[in-house]
């Protein structure tokens, strides 16, 4: 699989085993860092580590994340998929809607309070960041093949920045991780 590859999910109890707030964002933490014990997710997230450790192993059963190669007493983990993770609805699956209803909900939860975060301090921007900044929104007609490659399309315009995510080296001077959250959706018919 590679690093762009997503791992689709479609088992309706995996995705419920995401559907945490501690559980996103270690996640998040794993996919940037690489890897962090439990006491570094701890003082990254001001959760304890007892309640990292507790979350770290459920995503361990569920197959997200694995243990990383130990570092003297240090027990690291790691994600399982450099490429990151989708859902798959599968209507034939029961709970399969439900469930990966649930996670986008609370992924576009924590995405807006981070968005929100960023407009708190958009003052404290340099003007370069302020220019860069942006909240877009378009409304268009379209059928779904069309709406599927635009976000095939959108997908492919964040390959050139992949490599960065994992090589440090690779970034210009002054680069700094940026967010991007898109959504297509259909209003309903009529």
């Amino acid at each position: 699989m590679s690093a762009r590859e997503q791992e689709v999910i479609d088992d309706p109890e995996r995705i419920r085993a995401l559907t945490h707030p501690l559980r996103l964002k270690l996640l998040d933490l794993l996919a940037e860092r690489g890897e962090l014990t439990a006491t570094q997710c701890a003082e990254l997230t001001g959760e304890s580590v007892a309640s990292c450790s507790f979350h770290l192993r459920m995503l361990e059963k569920y197959g997200f994340i694995e243990r990383a190669e130990a570092r003297g007493r240090e027990k690291p983990w790691k994600a399982r998929s450099a490429g990151g993770y989708a859902t798959g609805i599968d209507p034939e699956v029961p709970g399969s809607l439900q469930a990966t209803s649930e996670l986008a909900r609370l992924t576009f939860q924590q995405r807006s309070q981070s968005l929100w975060n960023a407009f708190e301090r958009i003052g404290e921007e340099p003007p370069e960041w302020l220019d860069a900044t942006r909240l877009m929104n378009s409304t268009f007609w379209a059928t779904a093949a069309e709406a599927a490659e635009l976000g095939d399309q959108i997908m492919a315009l964040f390959d050139r920045f992949e490599g960065r995510r994992d090589d440090e080296a690779s970034r210009p001077d002054g680069a700094r991780r940026v967010r991007v959250m898109t959504t297509i959706h259909a209003d309903p018919p009529g």
